[in-house]
């Protein structure tokens, strides 16, 4: 990113884009590509590519204590810091001051938010899956919430161009639950992982183990800006390389390059304007996170791409003689139906064998074991829906050695020495959308800015809690035939949130009444208002849906240049 038109700034746009996530970067470039011209404001702090990526090249050696966190950082997020990894820091750079921008908890909520250019783009897992129509038809089938508006069909070509320009790694199946895709060399599996691999498909009719779908360049195909993994797995603070996709190395500099973007980090966007008399949005109301002066920016169509919590609060305080609980809530749909994916449960084990291989690199990506519960017309089991699995194989280190307080000799041997092969396995699972799982504003607690903060109550009910005592044992039972010994299951404390795949708090439907969004994610009550980040999910599927946002945001924004010229919002 090179240009940025603080001095060009206009009251009026064609399209307004909230969030530079995943989500808002696809927005930001299919828009600008069709010729729009486009506003795009992100509540966080300007991040350059490359250039701000502080940690990029640092090794353990070069923070203090190895990059443990410090005293201060886990007191600035006592919230975060219970999931285990917001505060090193290689990364702490990346998750915001939970006390600086607090919010409550009926019931635990683990809410991880990066406000920068970039979004959660720059630290998502990469893992890139594709819903079925298994999902697609799972409520109306099972009476469960309300139905999707879209089938595979629908979508399926938007998956192909998503997945052609990002580059997703992986590799293709032949499974109707986990439709094949348009793909980059597979990342290889290391030699127990092709073992478990061969091993599960002896002993289990039906099940795959694969490598993780990963969005990173792998091949000779060549990316504008971007280069192929170097498999130095510190994705997570920021690639120099772009070898991962990122908003910040690929959607905002086509946006860019087209000439049609204006870009506004620091700007917090918290109402859309409504014009009662034309029954559409004019714009949207902004404060500067820095100064917390007010702007008005208006904008023929507006696309909130800011992720489900924070695009669904922005809804919930647009209120009017017209939508006295939030715009397009005549439902009462918004903020309810809170989806994640359960985790924190599943298997390890220790493998014999294979001492005289090794491994080069550090492979950013594991195996996949796709969903294999429940795919007939029928339950087979006490709970609805399914699951999968990541893991991988690694050899110990020298960490290891430090228990037996070695001493001379034997310590450096042991330290020269590698260690033996683990293997693990955690199970992603289905989370269900329940009405009573839902977040409120809180009026009374307000942030910095003067705006109402989140209260979160929702949690795990009976058909998850039934699903995760399957997931330990059937990982327990592949591990225990794959040969492999001193296998023990787990199941962790595991609140939703931890999954970072919040979705679902403004779904779309068939019925405005049931249902905030239609089949092409805009608004029922609101035409020119699309909502494309996690907000729109109507059921969660197991796989991570990052990939799917990118895709229902290309078809959205295609379908929102057509109206416009068409003159119908």
């Amino acid at each position: 990113m090179s240009k940025f038109y603080y001095n060009e700034e206009q009251e009026s746009y064609d399209a307004i884009v909230v969030g530079t996530g995943i989500s808002g970067g696809w927005a930001a470039k299919e828009l600008c590509e069709a010729g729009l011209k486009t506003l795009v404001l992100e509540r966080g702090r300007m991040v350059k590519h490359i250039e701000d990526y502080e940690t990029a090249n640092m090794d353990p050696w070069d923070f203090p204590n190895a990059g443990q966190p410090t005293k201060e950082i886990i007191e600035q997020q006592p919230k975060q810091n219970r999931t285990g990894y917001t505060t090193n820091q290689a990364s702490n750079m990346w998750f915001v001051n939970d006390l600086k921008h607090p919010y409550n908890e009926t019931k635990r909520f683990d809410w991880m938010r990066g406000y920068h250019l970039g979004g959660r783009s720059l630290q998502w897992g990469r893992q890139s899956y594709r819903l079925s129509d298994i999902d697609f038809e799972a409520n109306k089938k099972e009476g469960i919430a309300v139905d999707w508006p879209v089938r595979y069909k629908d979508i399926a070509p938007w998956y192909d161009k998503v997945e052609t320009f990002i580059g997703v790694s992986g590799e293709n199946l032949g499974l109707k639950q986990l439709p094949d895709g348009q793909f980059l060399p597979m990342m290889d599996l290391n030699c127990v992982e092709q073992e478990f691999r061969e091993k599960v498909a002896e002993n289990f009719n039906g099940r795959v183990v694969t490598a993780g779908r990963t969005a990173h360049i792998t091949g000779t195909k060549q990316f504008d800006g971007r280069s192929k993994c170097q498999f130095r797995n510190r994705c997570i603070r920021g690639c120099p390389f772009g070898a991962y996709f990122s908003s910040l190395s690929s959607t905002l500099p086509a946006a860019e390059a087209t000439g049609n973007m204006t870009l506004r980090p620091d700007s917090i966007v918290h109402e859309v304007i409504y014009d009662p008399t034309t029954k559409k949005a004019t714009g949207v109301k902004v404060i500067d996170a820095n100064t917390k002066e007010t702007f008005e920016f208006k904008a023929k169509v507006i696309f909130l791409c800011a992720s489900a919590i924070a695009s669904t609060s922005i809804l919930m305080q647009s209120k009017s003689e017209t939508f006295p609980n939030g715009m397009g809530n005549e439902s009462d749909q918004l903020g309810r139906n809170i989806m994640d994916h359960q985790l924190q449960v599943g298997a390890s084990g220790k493998f014999d064998g294979f001492e005289d291989k090794y491994y080069k690199g550090r492979k950013p990506s594991g195996i996949y074991i796709p969903r294999f519960r429940n795919l007939g017309g029928d339950s087979d089991r006490d709970y609805l829906r399914g699951f999968g699995y990541q893991g991988g194989a690694s050899r110990g280190n020298w960490e290891e050695t430090i228990a037996e307080l070695s001493h001379g000799k034997d310590l450096k041997d042991a330290v020269l020495k590698p260690g033996g092969w683990t293997f693990g396995m955690m199970g992603f699972g289905e989370v269900l959308p329940y009405e009573n799982n839902r977040f409120t504003l809180d009026y009374d607690k307000l942030d910095d800015w003067g705006l109402p903060t989140v209260t979160f109550d929702a949690e795990l009910q009976e058909n998850e809690l039934k699903m995760r005592k399957d997931i330990l044992e059937s990982a327990v039972d592949m591990l225990e035939k794959a040969g492999l010994r001193d296998v023990k299951g787990y199941d962790n404390e595991s609140a939703l949130g931890l999954g970072i795949h919040e979705m679902g708090t403004a779904r779309m439907g068939r019925d405005r009444k049931t249902s905030v969004l239609n089949g092409n994610n805009q608004l029922h009550d609101v035409p020119n208002v699309y909502v494309t980040d996690g907000s729109f999910m109507t059921s969660a599927s197991c796989v991570n849906p990052s990939l799917t946002y990118m895709a229902f945001t290309a078809r959205a924004a295609a379908h929102a240049v057509k109206e416009l010229k068409k003159g119908n919002i």
